[in-house]
């Protein structure tokens, strides 16, 4: 695969190109906008694809333009793991299978899980397009191993694509309001009316 065919840029592409063609593809295949459609499994494989190659992206060009072969060999490798504890789960995520590894990463007991449980359950999440589960259980791994290079430049790479959100709602902080910001206000509503001695707003 190679990653600026799929994001339909040329490898002379600026970053803000690259990102730019990324958030538009990510909108328009963003498993929210297939959730009552026969298209949804199509969708979630497209985006799959879209954040592979993004990912890719980034990391070629953080690592001085590595070659592609380079990237693969590397996202998938052991980095930091001597020996692996979940190669399965690895090769599952990298031929897509995703809920076949989800599954196995489930049955693994709390003890077993251990930095690279987080870390490759943030991998899954990340293929599936939810950014903030990926962003959380990534943050977990790097806690818990905060030398592995592995783990970190997948938070970085997670923590530069949570500042844009295809399904429109403002998730990073900022002066405007969030959709918990709505909510909390209607609660606060509801509650004024109860105690004027209203039966509620509405």
């Amino acid at each position: 695969m190679n990653p600026y065919q799929v994001l339909g840029v040329a490898e002379t592409a600026t970053d803000a190109e690259v990102k730019t063609a990324y958030r538009e593809l990510a909108k328009k295949y963003h498993p929210d906008n297939y959730a009552d459609s026969p298209l949804a499994d199509l969708a979630e494989q497209k985006m799959k694809e879209v954040n592979e190659a993004y990912d890719m992206i980034c990391d070629m060009r953080k690592n001085g333009g590595a070659s592609r072969s380079t990237y693969s060999q590397s996202s998938y490798n052991n980095s930091g793991y001597t020996n692996t504890s979940f190669p399965d789960v690895r090769r599952l995520i990298k031929e897509g299978r995703l809920d076949d590894a989800m599954q196995i990463l489930n049955g693994v007991s709390g003890t077993g899980r251990n930095a690279e449980w987080y870390f490759l359950m943030g991998m899954i999440f990340s293929r599936k397009g939810w950014t903030e589960q990926a962003y959380s259980y990534f943050q977990t791994a790097c806690r818990m191993e905060p030398n592995n290079q592995e783990f970190m430049s997948a938070l970085n790479n997670m923590n530069a694509r949570r500042h844009y959100n295809p399904s429109g709602y403002n998730t990073a902080n900022s002066s405007g309001c969030s959709i918990c910001d709505v909510c909390t206000t209607l609660i606060c509503l509801d509650c004024m009316c109860d105690c004027c001695g209203g039966n509620g707003c509405c």
